[in-house]
């Protein structure tokens, strides 16, 4: 296999790259990152820390002109307005979500814009799970009529649960292109049996272990729940095995992924404890709070997940 074409490295661009596992990713199968853009100012701080370069604001500021030529275009654009908790809240609030949501949902646009104008060779797409079945499949199925009809791509989409490369829960859909008719495959993960123990930090503070009062909050409001027939709650994790899907709102109690210390109250996980969750490597730096940290993994990607895709999609450009 080579990621090289007429003697270069395939590069690619960055497009909603928070701090940088998708880059991460294609980097380590020897794919060159020419171009990225994030409009988070604390992910732009973390990303700069680790590849030595801050990428450019607002996506939808940017002129096409600007942006170098590239065989691959990734993107993880933003998944909030599809999200199960996200269309939750925004239902409750009487927002709009999907592609109605004028700030996050029409941020696909921008990368079928970015497409059209740049024709790269391939691309990488990842959003959460349920973009499948939002809006009754309408907001997936306008995905899919833009890069196939409109586009004139060769694309296919598989959902990935993480469990087997990482000890988490994590079912994340995938969409890859081809501006060719193109053989491509899907990665096939070997259950690896991986336990949440083993990413554990030897030495935490004691500010990760909750106090007593959100403690018993947490489990007065999972009761609450229960006697409703809701399902919502903390959850304690088993240290053998998989814990819940990692979320940017973990910053606030930690409460999906509750880590237990024999009779005493449980704690939550460290931002380094997030990283690896994430199978992000530890030489990987995060120079800013803890609440931006968790903020930061909860919406990254699971690095070897990526980077299987990202081996295949090298396999079938060459």
């Amino acid at each position: 296999m080579t990621t090289k074409r007429d003697g270069k490295s395939l590069e690619f661009i960055d497009l909603f790259a928070g701090i940088g596992g998708t880059r991460l990713a294609f980097e380590r199968v020897g794919c060159t990152c020419v171009f990225s853009s994030e409009w988070d100012r604390f992910a732009r701080i973390t990303y700069s820390s680790n590849f030595n370069e801050e990428p450019v604001g607002d996506i939808r500021e940017i002129d096409t002109k600007s942006i170098p030529p590239h065989d691959i275009l990734i993107a993880g654009f933003p998944c909030q307005p599809f999200s199960i908790s996200g269309v939750s809240k925004k239902n409750s609030l009487n927002r709009p979500h999907g592609f109605d949501d004028q700030i996050q949902g029409t941020l696909f646009f921008e990368i079928a814009r970015i497409l059209r104008d740049k024709r790269p060779r391939a691309f990488l797409l990842e959003n959460v799970k349920n973009l499948r079945s939002h809006d009754r499949g309408h907001t997936l199925g306008t995905i899919m009529d833009i890069l196939e009809n409109k586009l004139g791509y060769t694309v296919y989409k598989d959902i990935i649960d993480s469990r087997f490369i990482v000890p988490q829960h994590r079912e994340r859909i995938y969409i890859v292109g081809f501006d060719k008719p193109t053989s491509f495959t899907f990665p096939v993960f070997t259950n690896n049996m991986p336990k949440l123990r083993d990413i554990l930090e030897d030495h935490v503070g004691d500010k990760y272990t909750l106090s007593s009062h959100l403690w018993l909050y947490l489990q007065l409001y999972a009761e609450r729940q229960k006697k409703r027939g809701n399902g919502f709650g903390f959850g304690r994790a088993d240290l053998n095995g998989i814990t819940r899907t990692l979320s940017a709102r973990y910053y606030k109690d930690g409460s999906e992924i509750l880590i237990p210390q024999g009779n005493g109250n449980p704690r939550r996980l460290t931002p380094r404890e997030c990283a690896r969750l994430m199978g992000f490597p530890d030489s990987f730096n995060f120079p800013v709070s803890d609440t931006q940290a968790y903020k930061q993994f909860g919406n990254s990607v699971v690095v070897p997940v990526v980077e299987a895709i990202a081996r295949e999609i090298v396999k079938a450009l060459s």
